[in-house]
């Protein structure tokens, strides 16, 4: 398996550490690259992520047999509008959308006779810094990359997506984008939300920033996410917000089970729901890859 043309629509850190991935395992020939920042370019050129980087969507995917578009997902519907016409019937397209069903609503609306070429694809990987200077080969190894093969999508499209990312060390795993959205919604895009509340509650306190300069670890083990990019996760919660405030639901009635013990000093019930979340947090691990800030 050999790609003779990449085009990266986004030279970010998804991006530029999928072109420089497949280089690695020469996979492919070359990598045409386009991100609106000139900055980004003259990067992406400057460290082998592209042999050409080019001023538009359009330039970058032709002559492209595989694409990948490594954007945020309020800009996938644009991406898709302006490359529908270029694209080579034969492509292999897939995005690294961290929700799925409003990019697969994006595709059948845009792509038109190209939607064929679209296979949806979410990686579970990343870093806390994020941007090209960021990027490397080895982002995908031993990361989860799930698939959400849809209608059109023939099974040697399927086989052949899946021995990519394989290829490049990731464990593929697939899924409806129904179960996708509900899924992450539950264990990635939740949990940020709640992140973000904590820290906004603590400061909305007078106290807050005293409070904060006598935070430990496990201050900073929760918090963590709640550094993550403001506007990729506005994106990401407004994208599949039916399913967070679903899984919101979960939370808050959790959430109360344990305010309602303590408010009745139910030592045995506060007792046991602590039990019941540390025993499987104790048994969890990781296997779906490296926490990100679009994970």
């Amino acid at each position: 398996m050999k790609f003779k043309q990449l085009g990266l629509v986004g030279c970010g850190l998804m991006g530029a550490s999928f072109s420089l991935a497949l280089q690695s395992q020469q996979l492919v020939d070359k990598v045409v690259g386009f991100s609106p920042s000139q900055a980004t370019r003259d990067k992406a050129l400057h460290r082998g992520v592209v042999h050409q980087a080019v001023n538009s969507v359009v330039e970058a995917v032709q002559g492209a047999d595989v694409v990948l578009l490594a954007v945020p997902v309020s800009q996938t519907a644009a991406c898709f509008q302006a490359m529908a016409a270029h694209l080579d019937p034969h492509c292999l397209l897939m995005d690294v959308g961290s929700t799925k069903c409003d990019v697969v609503a994006a595709a059948q609306a845009s792509l038109g006779k190209r939607l064929n070429c679209f296979l949806p694809a979410h990686p579970i990987a990343g870093k806390a810094q994020a941007g090209v200077d960021h990027a490397e080969a080895s982002l995908y190894q031993d990361r989860a990359l799930i698939l959400t093969p849809l209608a059109h999508n023939s099974p040697a499209q399927v086989a052949q997506a899946t021995a990519l990312w394989q290829a490049i060390g990731s464990r593929v795993h697939h899924m409806t984008p129904e179960a996708h959205d509900q899924t992450f919604a539950a264990v990635s895009h939740v949990p940020h939300l709640l992140a973000f509340a904590q820290v906004n509650g603590l400061l909305q306190q007078p106290e807050g920033e005293a409070f904060l300069k006598l935070a430990g670890p496990g201050f900073r083990d929760f918090s963590r996410i709640a550094a993550s990019d403001p506007a990729v996760w506005r994106d990401i919660l407004s994208a599949n917000r039916t399913e967070v405030l679903a899984q919101l639901a979960h939370f808050q009635a959790a959430l109360h089970d344990l305010e309602k013990s303590i408010q009745n000093n139910d030592l045995q019930a506060l007792s046991r729901l602590i039990a019941q979340a540390s025993a499987a947090r104790s048994a969890w691990q990781l296997t779906g890859g490296q926490a990100s800030e679009a994970d």
